[in-house]
């Protein structure tokens, strides 16, 4: 089994993932609320919805929610917001164990990417959502993105002789619009409605006095040795050029389609 198959992975980077990646990620998350109209009789659900960037975002308008995710330490986090209106559930996104057309609309932000059956994902997530309800995805582009997309970039330099991380096969398959929309359509929606999202992530140069915390989650990271991560770190403030924040231009696909 893969770490990112692993809900144990996820429950011990959870603190990590919420303090580095949420604040990132909520960025999207809210692209993708603006273009979902929600009330506050609308039910939504948030599928492996991380520490909550979509959940949280989307129970501020009022809806309903609920997040599940198949990590209790990531549930957890979103739990402990104490928001009365997220409920929130410890379950695999590729089984939901939900009734069909429950939901107005169904969310995965960088999610069912993730997923080891991501077709399956997919498929569950239209099976959930009632007639006329949305389904909204977002995918990043195959080489990934933020801290992944400049280790990735950097390793290719620094060790061409080394194999770089194997990204998850459905961040591959969904990384285009084309390929997106097909397996959307597949999956039992229609009209996919597909952006790019592009936001820099501001690599603050002071993180990298713990690079194992700001780089931790990334096989491109644990894989090298300290010689090689020395190489790293000098090389990304190399390319800062003296700045104390490298962004890092990071691209999603946005998809919102109708069931």
């Amino acid at each position: 089994m893969r770490n990112f198959e692993d809900p144990t992975h996820w429950d011990a980077a959870a603190r990590r993932y919420e303090k580095t990646a949420h604040p990132f990620t909520q960025g999207y998350a809210e692209a993708a609320l603006a273009r979902v109209p929600l009330a506050r009789e609308s039910r939504v659900l948030d599928v492996a919805a991380g520490t909550g960037a979509l959940a949280l975002a989307a129970a501020r308008t009022g809806a309903q929610v609920l997040a599940t995710d198949f990590s209790p330490a990531m549930v957890a986090r979103i739990a402990a917001a104490g928001l009365p209106n997220v409920d929130t559930r410890v379950m695999d996104g590729q089984a939901l164990d939900l009734p069909d057309a429950a939901f107005d609309a169904v969310f995965s932000i960088f999610g069912v990417i993730m997923f080891p059956d991501w077709r399956r994902g997919l498929a569950e997530m239209a099976r959930v959502t009632r007639p006329g309800g949305v389904g909204v995805v977002a995918t990043w582009q195959a080489r990934g993105a933020a801290t992944f997309l400049l280790l990735g970039q950097i390793r290719e330099k620094l060790f061409p002789e080394k194999a770089g991380a194997t990204m998850p096969e459905g961040m591959e398959a969904l990384s285009t619009p084309q390929r997106l929309a097909h397996e959307l359509a597949t999956a039992g929606y229609r009209d996919a409605q597909i952006e790019e999202v592009t936001r820099d992530f501001p690599l603050d140069l002071a993180a990298l006095a713990d690079p194992d915390t700001l780089f931790g989650m990334s096989p491109n990271w644990t894989s090298l040795d300290a010689a090689e991560r020395a190489e790293v770190i000098a090389e990304v403030r190399r390319r800062a050029s003296g700045r104390p924040v490298l962004p890092i231009a990071s691209t999603a696909l946005v998809a919102v389609a109708r069931r």
